[in-house]
């Protein structure tokens, strides 16, 4: 058997030769990375209602022209998150010179991909260079294969979790606070700590305190925590002798210092900010002690609340979206493992008893408050993931050949779909083709599982990554430039108020990138909050309010098309009863339509009969009306 150098020694040609030999597993990370860009920009790309709400506050916070204070127009929401992570979308979109949601996205995407990239050299060592060992180069040839191809694997798993592609991709929190708060563990096994300096190394605490407090400043200064925990316990854990008092007491000492570092990080805010006490009373005690409040109870809360104990035990599953089985199933053996563990848990890798530590020492704490979210353990979802490609050939392929049905569902829904926005002119035929070629690949991908049973652990990557590729190409025409309101629509409109619909806190945010130039008015589309423009009138009596500037609304109304007002030609009807229109005799205008596609359901609309009818119940127009200028 020829032989290969050791892992740091590998030159050019050995990489090219190594690369060529497992092509697959690089091309699949590439297609799971290249589908983060994919779409980026699309507003129906799948995030988290908060997202607006953050842009919103960045948004006003740039037309501001000062850092600080964050500026909002929403109630109890200017201090909702800490300011580096609006600094992030106001640096991102020039201060508002190119205010698109690509631009807005695209760190975040930056941090996922430098946290997959940590993910994947980690993986790669584990394998290759065991932690605190000197391997020889004989074995080389035998560990460079399977090492590349773990690591390909542990960073497919990450990208094609559905916390990483929702969280991770879109204008949130999750993508920077992943980064920042792993880096001292990434160190670790990295191999950039050595045991024999535990406790000596000012240096390193204070280099782990400036991650931690970066980590904090984007989300919240509770993640130290966990955080400084899942550190004090990796360089416990990735001692090669017995431990020792003194080891412990080093190792606290280091990590109480880093966490004062980050807390002193995080604290900057209150100094630099010039209403501190507005920073105290919105983020201190509403944000987060809010989350402590239970008026049910601790323990009842536990068990019957609206978060349960037993939801959050699922939340690396649920995290995993599409791939729930199979991560339940590693969870279910990891237990099965550790609970019939024969052997000292001395024997156990240190990196893997550092994977181990990191994962569950984050759901312990998250299960503490009374408020409890699957999205809490994301920070911790890559430590699940080089658990599982460890051991990959080790969990059943049962698990991922139950998820298949699943898969071969959801691709013939979104191809569906994707058929009859076609037929309703909503789409291009290019378009309409992208989106059955990523379909026909995922169901081809599942259907070879039966012909190849050895690749069904694979086969289920790879339709996953097919999902996401034909949703995106699904929703593609939605965010196309000629589905939006034109370039003079949006002239017409620069420097008016214009009535836009609110679904949720935020949600109008989304019509800045629509008409950028115009003053947006929120309205309760949905008729539950009394206090947004009068929703509970009637949409005869509501329609002429909202064009009525005099009582608070704007020289142009988005409506969506309901029950009461089935077509344009109603809207139209309606608007002339807005004083302006009445008042000069001169008919309103229709500016524009779009397609909007439906969110919330009422009971009964959507059964057996009409699934495969989705123009029934999933989309409906969007109207753009004005009344007469002024004379």
């Amino acid at each position: 058997m020829s032989t290969m150098p050791h892992a740091s020694s590998l030159q050019g040609s050995d990489w090219r030769r190594l690369a060529w030999a497992q092509w697959p597993w690089l091309a699949l990370v590439l297609l799971c990375a290249s589908l983060y860009l994919y779409g980026l920009g699309s507003s129906y790309a799948p995030t988290n209602g908060d997202e607006m709400v953050y842009l919103h506050i960045a948004h006003r916070t740039a037309d501001s022209g000062h850092w600080l204070p964050l500026q909002s127009d929403l109630v109890g929401t200017r201090n909702t998150k800490p300011p580096l992570l609006i600094w992030q979308a106001m640096v991102a979109g020039g201060w508002g010179q190119w205010w698109e949601l690509a631009w807005l996205r695209l760190p975040s995407v930056l941090y996922t991909f430098a946290t997959t990239l940590l993910l994947a050299l980690s993986t790669w060592r584990m394998v290759r260079v065991p932690m605190h060992s000197t391997p020889s180069s004989t074995g080389a040839a035998d560990t460079a294969a399977p090492a590349l191809r773990t690591a390909c694997l542990a960073a497919a798993t990450y990208l094609l979790c559905f916390s990483t592609y929702r969280y991770g991709r879109a204008y949130l929190t999750s993508g920077p606070e992943t980064f920042w708060l792993g880096l001292p563990v990434w160190w670790l096994l990295l191999g950039g700590q050595r045991p024999s300096h535990l406790g000596n190394s000012t240096l390193f605490y204070t280099a782990c305190g400036l991650a931690m407090g970066l980590g904090s400043a984007y989300k919240s200064f509770a993640l130290l925590a966990p955080a400084a925990a899942t550190v004090w316990l990796a360089l416990l854990l990735t001692q090669p002798q017995a431990l020792r008092w003194a080891d412990v007491l080093r190792a606290s000492v280091g990590m109480a210092w880093a966490t004062a570092v980050g807390l002193g990080i995080f604290c900057l805010w209150f100094v630099l900010d010039p209403d501190p006490a507005a920073v105290w009373q919105e983020f201190v005690v509403a944000e987060n002690a809010g989350k402590m409040n239970n008026a049910m109870g601790y323990w009842q809360n536990a068990w019957n609340g609206p978060y349960p104990l037993w939801e959050q035990l699922l939340g690396y599953p649920v995290n995993a979206g599409l791939l729930f089985l199979p991560v339940l199933g590693l969870c279910c053996r990891g237990v099965w493992q550790l609970a019939h563990l024969r052997q000292r848990w001395t024997a156990i890798p240190q990196a893997v008893r550092v994977l181990l530590a990191w994962a569950v020492l984050w759901m312990v704490v998250f299960s503490i408050p009374s408020q409890r979210s699957e999205r809490y353990l994301i920070p911790a979802m890559p430590a699940l993931c080089m658990l599982w490609a460890l051991a990959w050939n080790q969990l059943g392929r049962v698990w991922y050949v139950l998820t298949l049905p699943v898969f071969a569902f959801a691709l013939v829904m979104l191809a569906r779909i994707g058929w009859v926005m076609h037929g309703m002119g909503m789409s291009s035929s290019t378009e309409l083709a992208t989106v059955l070629i990523a379909a026909s690949a995922g169901l081809a991908s599942s259907a070879a599982v039966f012909y190849a049973w050895r690749w069904a652990r694979e086969a289920s990557l790879l339709t996953v990554a097919c999902v996401y590729a034909c949703f995106t190409a699904m929703v593609a025409p939605l965010s196309d430039p000629a589905a939006q309101y034109s370039a003079a629509v949006q002239q017409q409109l620069a420097g008016q108020r214009v009535a836009v619909p609110n679904g949720f806190t935020g949600q109008y945010e989304r019509f800045h990138f629509l008409l950028p130039e115009s003053t947006l008015l929120p309205y309760d589309a949905e008729g539950r909050n009394t206090g947004e423009r009068f929703p509970q009138l009637p949409d005869a009596q509501r329609i002429p309010r909202l064009l009525d500037p005099a009582q608070g609304g704007g020289q142009a109304l988005v409506w969506l098309q309901s029950e009461d007002v089935p077509n344009a030609e109603r809207l139209l009807a309606l608007c002339q009863a807005a004083p302006s229109a009445a008042a000069q005799g001169k008919p309103c205008q229709l500016l524009g339509q779009r397609w909007h596609v439906r969110s919330r359901h009422k009971a009964g609309e959507i059964t057996l009969d009409n699934l495969w009818q989705p123009q029934e119940w999933l989309f409906a127009r969007e109207w753009l009306v004005s009344t007469p200028p002024a004379p």
